[in-house]
């Protein structure tokens, strides 16, 4: 199957979700969800597979076990891609980043100390603007109040030392576009192959194997 977008049915299929979260509509609905939502996006990922390794889309059901909002369903289809990409569709629109959400600890090391050094660590400022040039938004995660232990406060890269992570994420509102195969495009930046570029470009110096490596976390 090739991929052509999701049809106007996917995002109404999320409207009607988000106003009646329930088992009573999800079975009534589920037909539109596998036709015109997990279809779609086992057929983007199938045809991302060359270049951004394996995708794996979410389960639709929430872990409520220790939430105070039992709500059984998620409101959005999700999808990661082993080298690093996220796919996100929902009533809103579609969603998509890269980058390394959550670093194992040998490989937050190897960032901290790449980030360090004069040599590497100047080059992921200017990497990080040409990303934001485009109008992609680079942030970390789980970030620390100040530069890590072993490291000055005052490093002049402190504040992408305190990160635990590092993504960055984009955020498309509905159009007809969504609905062609245009939609690929769309990932992970804008149509503009120059934004394409430039997020791999960061992808590239956090994963290069002299600074950051291989995600050594079990899969």
């Amino acid at each position: 199957m090739a991929f052509n977008g999701w049809p106007a049915e996917a995002l109404e299929f999320y409207e009607g979700l988000a106003a009646d979260n329930s088992k009573i509509y999800w079975t009534a609905h589920k037909d539109v969800y596998e036709r015109d939502v997990h279809a779609p996006m086992a057929a983007l990922l199938a045809e991302l597979e060359a270049e951004f390794g394996e995708g794996r889309i979410f389960r639709p059901y929430r872990d409520v076990r220790f939430s105070a909002d039992k709500s059984p369903y998620k409101t959005a289809i999700a999808a990661s891609l082993a080298d690093g990409g996220y796919i996100q569709l929902s009533a809103t629109g579609l969603a998509a980043g890269g980058g390394m959400y959550q670093m194992a600890a040998d490989q937050l090391e190897r960032y901290r100390r790449a980030v360090a050094e004069d040599i590497t660590g100047k080059e992921l400022p200017r990497v990080i603007a040409g990303v934001e040039e485009h109008g992609i938004a680079v942030s970390g995660h789980q970030s620390l109040k100040s530069a890590p232990r072993g490291y000055p406060k005052d490093h002049p890269r402190a504040d992408l030392l305190r990160h635990k992570g590092l993504i960055a994420w984009q955020e498309w509102q509905p159009a007809a576009w969504l609905g062609t195969a245009g939609a690929r495009a769309g990932w992970p930046a804008s149509s503009a192959p120059p934004a394409r570029s430039a997020t791999g470009s960061r992808r590239t110096w956090v994963t290069a194997k002299y600074q950051v490596g291989a995600d050594t976390r079990s899969r």
